[in-house]
């Protein structure tokens, strides 16, 4: 059963929000800003884990929600894990900030 607040919420607010929770933690800006700057390239978390001072379990756990929202994409070629930006999500997350921003 649905509650009166989630009745009124739109599907626009709900993917904008969602994205807005996975930029909101500097490690994960860090790690989209990396993945942008590297395009093309092979981004493995070891790569990133040696750039980051932050445990590489802390790494997973901030690669895993940018997974889950859908803004980045990860191939596991054991043992090692390639990241890459979800072009069409990133592109979808762009358009909801900016109709976002713009009201």
């Amino acid at each position: 059963m649905q509650t009166e607040s989630e009745s009124i919420l739109t599907e626009t607010q709900i993917k904008t929000a969602r994205y807005a929770k996975a930029l909101s933690h500097p490690v994960r800006l860090f790690i989209l800003d990396y993945l942008i700057k590297n395009a093309g390239k092979c981004c493995y978390s070891g790569d990133m884990a040696e750039l980051l001072p932050i445990a590489r379990s802390t790494l997973s756990q901030h690669l895993s929600e940018l997974k889950d929202a859908g803004l980045i994409q990860g191939e596991t070629k054991a043992p090692f894990i390639k990241y890459c930006i979800n072009q069409q999500n990133w592109e979808e997350a762009r358009q909801l900030f900016s109709k976002f921003m713009a009201i």
